[in-house]
């Protein structure tokens, strides 16, 4: 009989997906098969990966491809499975204005306001996440399922998908983790135990605590009072250690009027460093893409807000957003499109922001909540000679092309892979570099060339070697610097959040003997 294991928190960003990652690695290690599901995500971090083809229609025209976040794209990987639509069949993608973009088993349905969502779309999202997890529980010994935010939110006790609903519909053991590092994390435990539903407290296996820095053994005395005063066991204390998996949503980036970086902390000297400039988009999504680039040595990814100059910055990266049109006008309104013009370092633009640099955006209203003409129009950044036009299709696909790199991706050849999730179609306007091919044939709805910018709909790019390779090398010689020696690559995050749980977290009661 296949077991889940619901991975619930006391609040969002405690570390449930990489205690999620941590065990679908450590299982699957153990010749456990084992996969990962969550019912219900809120992120614009997304992944294009193959529809379960249960979800398809019968006559074979459905779309091959759907959306999935991020977190269980990585859980998949983690776990050694081909991920599916399955692992995460209901996505909602915040666009703005109090609206979400849903999708049912890895499809576009439409955007919703949270009231209507849940008044006449949430039994249908319901059913599908039912479907899934059977389809998956029949093909798997062990699911691990991640929740969502807090299990404790009483508001929502009646339609928590993520949590109260798949504890159920599972009959899940519940592993809850809370975050010491933000303090009061027996508090957060104790408080999200007795909010809890009756029958899901029942359910609870134990307990993990995540972040914890310092000497262990000053925390045994709260763990005591905490398991005297609950009886659930405190199953593992796992210290602050980032394994590096990416971030499900934009909650790890600054907010939009501040500045970080990433990669800062590789011990490389300020002369063998660059900077590569990403503007804080109010609706970013995928930035994912960028981590690639922050992990090489010597380059910092700076997140900068957009009234931010780019004189200190050595490249720039325009990354994707769930609305390309409002970014858009947000770039605009703070004068950023400025200084993307004036800039003179390499530019790449990825999906949003390959339409930001072209020269027009048609059918804008489609996009945009703050565009309300039919047939709206908007001039771009004006960087690329290429427009694009919005319609109600949306393009979600796996998908391998031929590079022929130029201008800031000069030098790179051969085969890179990725995935596209977009709407809009883009054409060139006049004679354009196009280095990006399918079949023999390139294309402007590829990507496009020109000078020392380039824009395209790949996301993921930057995990091909030979694209990023090539990046790097170009941002390096424009800014007149040598770059560092490779360093000796660390061990992959998967194995690296196997390692927290088997180091720190007792298993027992998977009873896997």
């Amino acid at each position: 009989m296949t077991r889940t294991v619901l991975v619930a928190g006391t609040a969002s960003h405690v570390g449930k997906s990489t205690v999620a990652a941590g065990l679908c690695r450590l299982l699957a290690d153990r010749g456990v098969s084992v996969a990962p599901f969550k019912a219900q995500n809120m992120s614009n971090n997304a992944r294009a990966v193959p529809r379960a083809p249960e979800t398809t229609d019968d006559a074979g025209d459905g779309d091959a491809y759907g959306e999935i976040g991020v977190s269980q794209y990585v859980q998949a990987r983690a776990a050694r499975v081909s991920p599916t639509t399955d692992c995460n069949p209901v996505l909602l993608k915040p666009r703005g204005e109090g609206e979400s973009q849903l999708v049912v088993d890895g499809v576009a349905v439409g955007h919703y306001a949270a009231g209507e969502y849940y008044d006449d779309h949430w039994e249908t999202a319901r059913e599908a996440a039912v479907a899934a997890h059977d389809r998956l529980a029949a093909a798997h010994d062990v699911i691990v399922a991640e929740g969502a935010g807090s299990i404790a939110e009483i508001n929502f006790h009646d339609r928590d998908l993520a949590n109260i609903e798949t504890a159920r519909f599972a009959d899940a053991d519940i592993l809850l983790v809370g975050d010491i590092e933000r303090g009061g994390v027996f508090a957060s435990l104790v408080g999200t135990l007795e909010l809890m539903p009756d029958d899901l407290r029942e359910r609870v296996v134990g307990v993990v605590i995540t972040k914890f820095r310092g000497d262990r053994s000053l925390l045994d005395s709260g763990v005591d009072a905490f398991e005297e005063r609950t009886g659930i066991d405190v199953l593992g204390v796992l210290p602050y250690d980032d394994p590096g998996l990416p971030a499900e949503d934009s909650v790890d980036l600054p907010a939009t009027d501040e500045r970080a970086i990433r990669g800062d902390d590789d011990g490389v000297a300020p002369e063998h460093s660059v900077t590569v400039a990403v503007p804080r988009l109010p609706r970013v999504s995928n930035f994912t893409d960028l981590e690639p680039l922050a992990a090489e040595p010597g380059v910092r990814v700076a997140y900068v807000p957009l009234n931010a100059s780019l004189d200190d910055a050595d490249a720039a990266v325009i990354p994707g957003t769930k609305n390309t049109v409002d970014d858009l006008l947000a770039i605009q309104e703070a004068g950023f499109d400025d200084e993307l013009r004036a800039f003179d370092g390499p530019i790449i633009g990825l999906c949003g922001g390959y339409q930001i640099l072209g020269d027009q955006i048609d059918n804008a209203e489609i996009e945009g909540t703050e565009v309300d003409d039919e047939n709206a129009t908007l001039d771009g950044v004006g960087l690329l000679p290429v427009t694009t036009t919005f319609s109600e299709t949306k393009r979600v696909v796996d998908t391998t092309l031929d590079l022929d790199g130029t201008g800031p991706l000069a030098g790179a050849a051969g085969s890179v892979s990725g995935y596209e999730i977009h709407m809009g179609t883009t054409e060139a306007t006049e004679a354009v570099e196009m280095p990006f091919a399918r079949d023999g044939e390139a294309s402007a709805a590829l990507g496009a060339s020109n000078g020392d910018v380039l824009g395209c709909y790949l996301h993921g790019l930057f995990e091909n070697e030979t694209a990023r390779t090539a990046f790097v090398e170009q941002v390096f010689d424009a800014a007149g610097r040598e770059r560092p020696t490779e360093s000796t690559p660390s061990a992959s995050p998967y194995e690296q959040a196997a390692d927290l749980i088997a180091d720190h977290c007792s298993l027992d009661f998977l009873d896997l003997d």
